[in-house]
């Protein structure tokens, strides 16, 4: 499916924060609630999508990333992004749902786990699984273009953003056994750079500053929440390594765990019927 394709499914919705593009389908019990990683958009969860067996779905772009509006100046904040997931869900859907989240999305899935610990989230969560993200950021790899973008050398380094440099720098975190294809890399380029969003890359990673500031937080909702909870790992990840997957084990002995050897950082992308596999074990959606 081609970027135009993907948008042309989907929809605007006005938030708070302001306009997310948004895109769903109708289906059999609780919805799959999709969240995107950093710095890409729900389009890296097309393939599987149409792999969840006539499950409702709802994938949305986060401020500030793919289709969505691109406020500039802006404090970028998981919270924020989390209160976005909360508006869009209140206005789309009933019922409960189940969570599918990857990369950056893992970091908003938590603080809505959190929300539901406290008693302020405003949906009801059944499952959620999360997926190859830096939620325990002092165990991943960092790339240098992340450790650069998050310093004061940031602001310039988004100003000399292209798309040969973001070619090289995503095919990186890619497995070997499934190298990032040009067709996707032109694809990821497009939702990167419309509305020039590559130069603000430097203010989206304002959520690795939140991941150290609110990790008691976020740490204990992955230890603490009563619901089921499931981690999905592409073991040759060079950023959110095995070493973060093992972090999360001992926070959580109890959760369920599928390792998707060979797969790197974007398991959704190198290899989409194995990831959805997973998710659907994890999820519950295979054995309800």
């Amino acid at each position: 499916m081609q970027v135009r394709q993907w948008r042309d499914g989907g929809r605007q919705l006005r938030t708070r924060a302001g306009s997310v593009f948004v895109r769903s389908a109708p289906g059999d019990g609780p919805t799959v609630v999709l969240l995107h990683g950093y710095p890409s958009s729900s389009y890296d969860f097309r393939e599987v999508v149409a792999r969840l067996g006539g499950r409702a779905w709802l994938a949305l772009d986060f401020l500030g990333f793919g289709l969505s509006e691109k406020p500039r100046p802006h404090h970028y904040s998981l919270f924020e992004q989390a209160d976005i997931v909360e508006e869009v869900l209140a206005a789309t859907t009933t019922g409960p749902i189940v969570l599918l989240a990857h990369d950056m999305g893992t970091s908003v899935a938590t603080e809505l786990l959190a929300r539901d610990i406290d008693g302020s989230l405003t949906c009801t969560i059944e499952r959620a699984v999360l997926s190859n993200g830096s939620v325990i950021l002092e165990k991943a790899t960092l790339r240098p273009i992340q450790k650069i973008l998050r310093g004061p050398l940031g602001p310039v380094a988004a100003r000399l953003a292209n798309r040969p440099v973001f070619t090289r720098e995503f095919g990186q975190v890619f497995s070997a056994a499934h190298p990032l294809t040009a067709s996707e890399a032109a694809a990821q380029w497009a939702l990167l750079s419309h509305a020039r969003g590559h130069r603000i890359a430097h203010l989206l990673t304002a959520y690795l500053d939140e991941r150290v500031t609110h990790a008691e937080r976020w740490h204990g909702a992955v230890r603490d929440w009563d619901k089921p909870l499931g981690f999905l790992w592409g073991t040759e990840d060079p950023v959110a390594t095995v070493a973060v997957l093992d972090g999360l084990r001992v926070l959580r002995p109890a959760a369920a765990v599928i390792e998707l050897a060979g797969l790197g950082h974007y398991p959704q992308l190198e290899d989409p019927e194995t990831f959805t596999a997973g998710a659907r074990t994890l999820l519950g959606i295979d054995n309800p």
